[in-house]
Order: C-alpha cells, then sequence, then structure tokens
C-alpha cells in the first residue's frame, strides 16, 4: 500500500496508442517499454512498522460531532504507522517521482511539447472536454492523449475516434498517474515536437494532487453538478493546480448550483487560479480557454527555440575560439 495516498499495489498496463504505433526516441528512464509492470511500493517496507497498541500516534482530534485524522505532521492516518514514519515514507516516494518528473519535464522542453495533467473527480467531462478541444484545434496544432483509468480502453477509444492518438495506462488499484507511469508511456507514443500532450489522470480530486507528472500546468476540473463547495473540501487539489475548469455551465438554469460561490471558494484556496467557465456540450467559454492553450504551445515553442539558438551561439563561440588557437 501507498502511505502516500492508500492505494493499493496492484498491476499497470501501458495500451496501445494507435494500432500501428511506432516508438518515439523519449526518455525510458531505464525502464523497457514493456507492455505491463507491477507498479508497487515495497521500497515503503524498509522502514520499521511500529504495531504497538497505543493510538497517540494517530493524530486524531475530536471536535463535536467530528472526528479529524488528517492533523499531525503527515496531515494522514495509516493503522501501524506513526507520523514520523508516514512522512518518511512520503518523502521517499515523491523524491522519487519528482526526480523523474524532472526528467520528463526536461523532454517536454527539448521537445517543444506543452504538457497538461488534467484531473477531477469521476463524471466531471473531462473526456467529453478532451474530445471537444481536441475537435477544435483541429489544423492548428498536433495533439496527443495520454488516458488513465483503473481499468478500460473505452476513454482512450474515444479519443482515438477523434482522429487523435491516444494511449491508455489501467493503475489496477492505483488511483492516480505518476512520473513513471507517464515516463514509460512516451516512448510507445510518436509525440511530434511543438505539440500538445493532454493527460488525463484518473477520476480522483485527492491522490493525484501530489504526483506532478512533469506537466507544465495541472488543470483542476469542476462540474455544475458537483457541490459549490469541492474546493474547499478537497484543498489540496485546487492548491495544486494552476487551471480550473467550471464546466457543464449550459446546465446551470436547471441546477441549484452557485457558480460564483464555487469560484470564491476556489479563489479562496489558491488566489492565483485561473478560471474558466465552459461548456463542452454547446462550446461556450472555449475562445479562451483554447486562447490559452495557444498562448501555451506559443511560449513552449519560444522557449525550444532560444535554447537552439543559445545553443547555436555557444558552438559559434568555441569555433571562433578553436579558429583563434589555431592561428596562434
Amino acid at each position: 500500500m501507498c502511505t502516500v495516498c492508500g492505494c493499493g499495489a496492484g498491476e499497470v498496463t501501458i495500451g496501445r496508442k494507435t494500432p500501428q504505433a511506432e516508438p518515439s526516441k523519449a526518455p525510458t528512464m531505464g525502464f523497457k517499454p514493456a507492455a505491463t509492470h507491477e507498479h508497487s511500493h515495497d521500497h515503503a517496507h524498509d522502514h520499521p512498522h511500529d504495531h504497538g497498541h497505543g493510538h497517540d500516534h494517530d493524530q486524531v482530534h475530536v471536535s463535536e460531532g467530528a472526528m479529524h485524522f488528517g492533523h499531525g505532521p503527515a496531515r494522514a492516518h495509516a493503522p501501524g504507522l506513526s507520523q514520523g514514519e508516514m512522512v518518511r515514507i512520503e518523502r521517499d516516494i515523491l523524491g522519487k517521482n519528482d526526480s523523474l518528473a524532472n526528467v520528463n519535464r526536461k523532454w517536454f522542453d527539448d521537445h517543444g511539447i506543452f504538457a497538461l495533467n488534467l484531473v477531477s473527480s469521476p463524471g466531471s467531462g473531462k473526456t467529453t472536454l478532451l474530445c471537444k478541444t481536441i475537435e477544435s484545434l483541429k489544423g492548428r496544432m498536433p495533439v496527443a492523449v495520454i488516458e488513465g483509468d483503473q481499468q478500460t480502453e473505452f476513454d482512450a477509444d474515444r479519443i482515438r475516434a477523434t482522429g487523435a492518438p491516444a494511449l491508455q495506462i489501467n493503475t489496477g488499484k492505483g488511483c492516480h498517474l505518476d512520473a513513471a507511469m507517464v515516463g514509460q508511456a512516451m516512448p510507445r507514443m510518436d509525440l511530434e515536437d511543438n505539440s500538445l500532450l493532454l493527460i488525463e489522470n484518473v477520476g480522483n480530486l485527492v491522490c493525484p494532487a501530489a504526483f506532478d507528472l512533469g506537466e507544465a500546468h495541472k488543470v483542476a476540473i469542476l462540474s455544475v453538478t458537483e457541490g459549490e463547495d469541492k474546493p474547499l473540501k478537497y484543498p489540496d487539489m485546487f492548491a495544486a493546480a494552476d487551471i480550473m475548469i467550471l464546466n457543464k455551465v449550459d446546465l446551470l438554469p436547471y441546477l441549484s448550483f452557485d457558480a460564483d460561490k464555487a469560484v470564491e471558494f476556489a479563489l479562496r484556496v489558491n488566489p492565483n487560479l485561473k478560471v474558466f467557465r465552459v461548456s463542452a456540450t454547446t462550446g461556450e467559454g472555449f475562445d479562451a480557454w483554447l486562447a490559452w492553450i495557444d498562448a501555451g504551445v506559443s511560449a513552449q515553442q519560444a522557449k525550444l527555440s532560444s535554447q537552439v539558438e543559445s545553443l547555436k551561439a555557444r558552438v559559434a563561440d568555441l569555433e571562433r575560439r578553436l579558429a583563434g588557437a589555431g592561428e596562434a
């Protein structure tokens, strides 16, 4: 079990992008691009477990009508583990994940790829939003998708129906994607330089908040069919995101959802959030969302161009120095 998020160890399956998918030159990070691998957290058991019967390490705070297990340094509870042990294990897991995420990020930067990590609870309309986004961007830029679900390829098949390449990652018992999974998926995709990569995470407003995939931005999606208090109930996700999409706004006339209050709550958690109110069904609000993507892709391409020009300048300077040394 992963003590960071509580998910069980399970078999991760990385499926097909297209029937004729060819491996790209993306980083393998020491992994062979096999179809499956065991995603486990055995390293967590290198730490001693306290099996004593005292429960003071559980950090349970009781107030009128409620029990709070999210106190203490770990801000979580795991039976048999002290707060200190949980913090050490979390640092080990997240430290390794962050290292792999940085490898992914460098590769994206080196190829001018603008990568977005879309996170939400199940049923928020992530896949419909992706399909609408891909269809709206046709002819403007190359788009590829990594899909994360515990089981099935249903969502990846929906993406492929738009004409965009999609690769499915099934996490088994796992409740989130991590940088290693994305790193193993990348060599199996023919990702184009100067393109957009959309990563649809497993539907979950808790665990994906802690795991950097190497993306440029986390995009949290909240639909109006959910409660407007979601940002306050699940603050870590909205604090980790740069963008919030309020989706399904075409349904507002039929619901008691207070959109302004939802945005207010989200900004209370993260004042720096940029918010888009959209409908993936009608296209309302999509111009602003697509313009933001265009700007992000252009900025990523400019960063790559700057790196190339800098490298050329360094090579030219080195050549001048070598020529001067030869004349001397």
